[in-house]
């Protein structure tokens, strides 16, 4: 299955490398951690982005942004999983290019600046990067047999002419990218968005790793091969690394991940564009956390 993974050529090896946060020393906390970042990527291609079966280029400038923005943070014993959410109209420098939108990153100079824009942020080397596209997504979502939502009150997405009924939702992949892409109709917004996204993904991994899926050998190839073949990861990623992380959390269930999301003090306008503000104080004990790998002592003060 690691052979289907697509790579994505070059990602660390065009950023300056003197600018680039240090890893832990051997031996400090955190220095056995990994931190991944990813992207979900909302170009409009009539074909794949991402993955194995990708037909037209990754990256087209000025085509696609950043939709999701996550980190992925693997606990040096990998026990545990956190999962970081950093709205897309969050307000940031993005090297070269002055401060705008952080979804922009991807767009103006692909995964190696958006790499380097969250690096730069965060003061968080980044291990790897993956990607999923549009296409990729709705595949993934298709084959463990749709997932399950429930929307607390009845919303109506104006941009997409969809009424969400209050209740559960079993959804397509079609209809889950409706669902994680809405933000018109929601009381919070954007914000509201990243907690859908959570949402989703929890019940998506449930699903993945539901019994009905782990003992069921047809199932679970075919999920397996989805995974594989939707996601595209930076070259530095080999299959024998892909091999040894999926044994090492092997165990690892629903229970055992937890989201947040960047710490925010509240949203503004930059010129004609809404945006949202980091609050870089409370930001900062976050992504020293992380280095730290000690992501519960900073959940014990501020919570998700």
């Amino acid at each position: 299955y690691a052979g289907n993974v697509d790579r994505i050529p070059d990602v660390f090896a065009s950023i300056p490398q003197q600018e680039r946060p240090d890893k832990p020393a051997s031996g400090q906390p955190g220095d056995d951690a990994l931190t991944f970042l990813l992207a979900g990527t909302d170009r409009r291609s009539d074909v794949p982005t991402t993955g194995e079966d990708a037909e037209a280029d990754q990256f087209v400038q000025g085509a696609q942004r950043t939709d999701t923005i996550m980190l992925l943070h693997l606990t040096a014993d990998r026990q545990k999983a956190y999962v970081i959410s950093i709205p897309r109209d969050s307000w940031v420098p993005i090297p070269g290019r002055g401060t705008t939108k952080v979804n922009a990153a991807y767009s103006l100079g692909g995964p190696s600046l958006y790499v380097r824009t969250i690096e730069q942020l965060t003061g968080i080397r980044i291990d790897h990067l993956a990607v999923i596209d549009w296409s990729g997504f709705t595949a993934l979502v298709d084959a463990v047999g749709g997932v399950t939502v429930t929307v607390p009150q009845a919303v109506y997405d104006s941009a997409r002419k969809k009424m969400w009924t209050a209740g559960p939702h079993h959804l397509d992949g079609a209809e889950a990218l409706l669902y994680v892409r809405q933000r018109y109709g929601l009381p919070g917004g954007d914000f509201d968005r990243v907690k859908r996204q959570q949402n989703f993904l929890r019940a998506l991994m449930n699903e993945a790793l539901s019994q009905g899926t782990l003992a069921n050998p047809v199932r679970l190839n075919r999920v397996l091969d989805a995974v594989t073949e939707a996601v595209s990861v930076d070259d530095t990623l080999d299959n024998g690394e892909l091999r040894g992380l999926a044994l090492s959390l092997r165990n690892l269930r629903q229970n055992d991940l937890t989201f947040l999301t960047v710490p925010t003090r509240g949203i503004g306008r930059e010129g004609s564009a809404s945006v949202v503000y980091i609050d870089e104080r409370r930001a900062q004990s976050l992504w020293n956390a992380v280095r730290r790998d000690d992501l519960p002592t900073y959940l014990k003060r501020y919570g998700k």
